[in-house]
């Protein structure tokens, strides 16, 4: 087993658990912002375990095709959209879901028919930029930079406004009170760490090599990620309005009930 074999590992292993730990929440409690993070730590698994598979086994065009499609333009919306319900309410939430369905679906039909424009070479990690045309490397822009603004955004404005002791809500209908304002803003402090690290493999790829870069700031930024959602989980109540309707795929009104 190499080094890079052994991170990809260890992120998969990291997302499931991220991912059963907002199942069991989403299970229990039925919250639309959970039930998000679960299809996106989903996701960061299935793009872990594709990068393991690829350098255990080689790189191929199957085993690109899934990690660009769902390492790289699908999952860092689904991660966003929890951001949107937390911050914004069931109704922004439900449009956002709508076109995330529309965005995933495409992206994925995209990736998985677009021609590749030269071979892939097994032993490293190819290059969207190398193998596919403009559309599919359009589409990772849009699906990791937009979303990564959001999520940091989003963490970073609810960190400042717990600090100076109002409310890291947008509307009525996403109202957060807060049972620790020291944990929810270090928790916030950790999720804005975690996207930014996500989105840092292009600064380390000059000293660790692409492939290691990328397993080094999946395994780092799921991990940071996980660690600032336990701490923002346990530090606030999540209530949603009285006209909130259900969320996702069936997902009922929000009740008053602890995170924790």
């Amino acid at each position: 087993m190499t080094l890079n074999t052994a991170l990809a590992a260890a992120s998969a292993i990291v997302a499931v658990a991220f991912g059963l730990s907002t199942l069991d929440r989403w299970l229990r409690r039925r919250r639309a912002h959970e039930l998000a993070w679960t299809i996106a730590m989903g996701l960061f698994a299935v793009a872990a375990l594709s990068l393991w598979w690829a350098e255990a086994r080689g790189w191929s065009a199957a085993s690109f095709r899934v990690f660009f499609a769902v390492g790289a333009i699908i999952n860092v919306p689904w991660l966003a959209l929890g951001t949107v319900y937390l911050l914004a309410g069931p109704r922004a939430g439900r449009i956002t879901t709508r076109i995330l369905l529309v965005f995933s679906g495409f992206a994925a039909g995209v990736v998985a028919t677009a021609p590749m424009t030269s071979p892939i070479a097994p032993d490293r990690l190819p290059k969207g930029r190398d193998v596919f045309d403009a559309l599919p490397r359009i589409l990772a822009t849009v699906g990791s930079a937009v979303p990564a603004v959001v999520i940091f955004a989003g963490a970073a404005w609810s960190a400042w406004r717990v600090v100076r002791g109002g409310t890291p809500a947008l509307t009525t209908s996403a109202k957060r009170s807060i049972g620790s304002a020291r944990m929810l803003a270090v928790g916030n402090l950790l999720i804005a760490l975690g996207a930014a690290t996500l989105s840092a493999s292009g600064s380390l790829a000059g000293r660790l090599g692409e492939d290691t870069a990328f397993a080094v700031t999946l395994l780092t930024g799921i991990s940071v990620l996980f660690a600032g959602f336990v701490v923002a989980s346990n530090a606030s109540v999540v209530r949603s309005g009285p006209t909130a309707a259900s969320g996702p795929s069936g997902v009922p009104r929000e009740s008053g009930q602890r995170s924790a």
